[in-house]
């Protein structure tokens, strides 16, 4: 499989980007909406067997917006590497990064290999 050309690779990374900022509009309402809920005296939940607690899904919804907002900074970095030339190239070893790990993981730092030994990517 060819190296994708930065052209089409910078617009998986921005469509990704997109994609993530909704997703964090999205989760940044519904907690909107659970911080509100939880602040209803009358909502109290904490006692039901059969659901998930308020608190549980706050903080659900808060390592979810966490974990989003890492991803946002990684395909703002995945797109730093590109403008310089530098995107594809592992961090670690220097080795070129297989474009089907591209493909999964657009922002990816590291090979296969160097992630499975020592480092990791975020996402």
């Amino acid at each position: 499989m060819a190296p994708p050309e930065p052209a089409e690779q910078r617009q998986v990374l921005l469509d990704e980007r997109t994609r993530t900022l909704a997703l964090i509009e999205s989760l940044t309402a519904r907690l909107s909406e659970v911080v509100e809920a939880s602040a209803d005296e009358a909502s109290d939940d904490e006692h039901d067997p059969e659901g998930t607690t308020l608190a549980v899904e706050r903080g659900q919804l808060v390592a979810q917006l966490a974990r989003s907002r890492v991803r946002v900074e990684e395909i703002d970095a995945a797109l730093e590497r590109l403008g310089r030339g530098a995107y594809g190239v592992c961090q670690t070893c220097g080795t070129p990064i297989d474009p089907e790990r591209l493909e999964v993981l657009p922002a990816a730092r590291q090979c296969v290999r160097c992630a499975m030994h020592g480092g990791s990517t975020r996402w």
